[in-house]
């Protein structure tokens, strides 16, 4: 008698076969993601259009975004292929090149910046910002006036205008208290008398006083007493330095500093070029050919 195992056998196999290939292609198709358009061999999916598109969006904005969305694709593809087609291949070349070199600058970019971070070493010592001005002082001559003063703008009815003055000149404590009580009357202010003023944005504060009449005007411990159409103007001079001068320290820190964090962070990136490139060569993984 023939045996019927071998039959059976195939007839299983083929039985296996058919559901697993089954259970594959359904489970292909169903991984498969919903394409919204195609331009030749490109294809634009749902998920591409619903991962930039706003969530609070109505149906009809929803469907309007979407319909705009795949024409600005597909016209951008469409010219992308004609480029191709019609550019001269030497073009091509240097675009391509172009795209390659932009990618490694941003990936490249990308992970110093994420390196740097985790250093986070953005601090910078008064003993550096010190050390640094003194070497480099003939480089901050200043190109315009510094003043600091305090001063107040009154309406040009305001009654109380000499005592207003006195306090400005005398400013005791019990003077602060005064005019900080009646501020809110004041047309403008500034008390912070520690800061550092450029002449520019004084004549700003200040409308009467003038590129011309700023030397006579801007003098340490004058007190000014002007007016124009609009109020009085009243300010107490506490310190100037004239242009060519060296810049105070004070008004300088924030450049220095910023120059010093830009040089450190040019020396991080010169060192980790260098390192990546000892280990690479170290781990047999670059070298050069004669």
């Amino acid at each position: 008698m023939k045996s019927v195992m071998p039959s059976l056998k195939l007839g299983l196999c083929g039985l296996f076969a058919t559901v697993f290939l089954g259970a594959c292609n359904y489970a292909w198709k169903k991984e498969q993601p919903k394409a919204l358009a195609r331009v030749g061999e490109e294809y634009l999916f749902k998920d591409d259009v619903k991962a930039i598109m706003g969530k609070n969006l109505s149906p009809d904005d929803s469907a309007s975004f979407v319909n705009n969305y795949i024409n600005t694709w597909a016209s951008k593809q469409l010219l992308l292929n004609k480029a191709k087609i019609n550019l001269p291949e030497e073009k091509l070349a240097e675009y391509d090149a172009f795209v390659a070199n932009y990618r490694t600058d941003l990936y490249t970019r990308a992970y110093k910046e994420a390196l740097m971070q985790q250093v986070n070493d953005s601090t910078v010592s008064k003993a550096e910002l010190e050390s640094f001005y003194e070497s480099e002082k003939e480089n901050f001559r200043l190109k315009e006036m510094l003043v600091k003063l305090r001063f107040v703008a009154l309406p040009k009815d305001f009654l109380n205008k000499v005592e207003v003055a006195e306090r400005l000149k005398n400013f005791g404590e019990k003077d602060r208290i005064v005019l900080d009580s009646i501020s809110v009357q004041f047309r403008k202010t500034s008390f912070n008398d520690s800061l550092w003023i450029t002449a520019s944005r004084i004549i700003d504060e200040i409308p009467p006083l003038t590129s011309e009449n700023l030397d006579k005007q801007l003098k340490k411990s004058q007190f000014l007493n002007l007016e124009d159409d609009n109020g009085v103007y009243l300010a107490k001079i506490l310190d100037v330095r004239a242009v060519d001068e060296i810049a105070p320290l004070s008004f300088i820190e924030p450049t220095i500093e910023q120059v010093l964090l830009s040089r450190r962070k040019l020396d991080f990136i010169r060192k980790l070029e260098t390192e990546v490139i000892d280990e690479a060569i170290k781990e047999k993984e670059f070298e050069i050919y004669e």
